[in-house]
């Protein structure tokens, strides 16, 4: 009974936040209620490690994962993820592996609001 009650206090805290991820313009939006609450500016994938386009959800959270994560990660596929920088001279660029790469003070403000679960839409 407890676990059914948590799993749909959980389905309800996500199905009104989502992320948007434009590559073109290199923005990170983030929704609630279908409403534009924040947008990014981001680095995205380089053409030899492009970032993956489709619909994804949030599969993992970290504080202070380290080195070029900076200070939040949050995975959505395999060892993609969108993640912080120890290198802002990078954002607006398509540099990066794959992730998607923020200033660190965006991503702070956008961590705590991301439950896991969360859906993530990568597209042109």
């Amino acid at each position: 009974m407890l676990i059914s009650a948590i799993k749909k206090r959980i389905a309800r805290a996500t199905t009104n936040k989502y992320i948007l991820i434009r590559l073109n313009q290199r923005r990170l939006y983030f929704f609630v209620n279908n409403k534009v609450l924040y947008s990014f500016k981001i680095a995205i994938g380089k053409k030899s490690t492009p970032t993956p386009k489709g619909q994804f959800k949030i599969i993992d959270k970290a504080l202070n994962p380290g080195g070029a994560f900076g200070t939040r990660w949050m995975r959505f596929y395999n060892g993609y993820g969108i993640h912080g920088t120890n290198n802002s001279s990078t954002i607006g660029y398509a540099v990066t592996n794959g992730c998607i790469r923020m200033y660190n003070k965006d991503i702070e403000r956008l961590f705590p609001l991301v439950p896991i679960g969360t859906k993530v839409i990568i597209t042109d």
